[in-house]
């Protein structure tokens, strides 16, 4: 009975240690994992989530080291890359490049339709902001054949990002077919966007370009976040596939945000919702003292 008892009584200890040991936040942070967990539990396919406060360096995660299909997402990599080549001096950002019919990727973008009517000629500053802001395709193949596919898989391996990989160019069906898909996990792309907003990617001249061509960006992340709070992202979809991945510059408790949705339903799309609920969460702790007390 006394072995018994003093386990009981070191039990209780245990756990009024852990107890006390938790913040406020961290219970704020359970209820976010159960919300999000609810909403996966309701949808037409799965979903993935890593968010990373960028005040504190805590990271948040839900499935988040399975590998997903990035669609457009992966041209974020490619444009680190086109950044590094540019500081090493391997192009100039006003050297021009001229697009033909031959280059037609199809998919996304704007470009597809002038180069139908004829050659187009851009600078490779203009292909790279083509393929950040309106995801043209046809950018996008341009930029990887200047860098070079292996250069961009290289890099993210000295970043420590091993299961983030581009395979197949843009709108290349067979390769898809052959399972050569361009992946990432929500907590590498959270990852690398972090290294992007603490300008570690390349340098912080390359970091403030790079996020300045994401917020021109017009996607979930913007839809969902009041229209004060800036917000840099690129989003991905192509059929049963939703992913969005970005900065969103809250004052005090900015963040990253890495939101993946695969084997998804017709017209399923969870990326706002899962955006409008880590958002109310860095609101809440933005707008609070780290006891709660709300100052705003």
């Amino acid at each position: 009975m006394n072995r018994r008892r003093r386990f009981l009584a070191w039990l209780l200890l245990f756990c009024g240690l852990a107890c006390a040991q938790s913040t406020v936040g961290d219970l704020l942070e359970q209820k976010l994992a159960e919300k999000i967990r609810k909403l996966d539990d309701s949808l037409d396919g799965v979903l993935g989530v890593a968010a990373i406060d960028l005040a504190t360096g805590r990271t948040i995660s839900y499935n988040g080291g399975v590998s997903f299909p990035q669609a457009s997402s992966i041209k974020v990599p490619i444009l680190i890359q086109v950044f590094r080549a540019a500081r090493a001096g391997e192009i100039r950002w006003e050297d021009s490049v001229t697009l033909r019919e031959k280059d037609l990727a199809g998919g996304s973008g704007h470009l597809q339709e002038r180069v139908k009517k004829g050659p187009v000629t851009l600078t490779i500053r203009e292909l790279a902001r083509a393929m950040i802001e309106d995801s043209d395709n046809l950018a996008t193949n341009k930029l990887i054949d200047m860098t070079g596919m292996e250069r961009v898989n290289q890099m993210l391996e000295e970043l420590g990002l091993w299961g983030t990989r581009l395979q197949r160019r843009m709108m290349d069906s067979a390769a898809a077919a052959r399972d050569e898909e361009n992946i990432s996990t929500p907590i590498e792309m959270a990852r690398l966007v972090e290294t992007i907003y603490r300008g570690r990617a390349v340098d912080e001249a390359a970091s403030t370009e790079m996020l300045a061509l994401m917020k021109l960006v017009k996607a979930d992340f913007r839809k969902a976040v009041p229209a004060k709070i800036e917000v840099a992202s690129k989003p991905g979809d192509v059929p049963g596939v939703h992913c969005e991945s970005g900065v969103v510059f809250l004052p005090k408790r900015p963040f990253v945000l890495s939101v993946m949705s695969t084997l998804l339903g017709e017209g399923a799309n969870p990326v706002p919702e899962v955006v409008s609920l880590v958002y109310a969460h860095f609101e809440k702790l933005d707008a609070s003292n780290r006891y709660g007390n709300r100052l705003q």
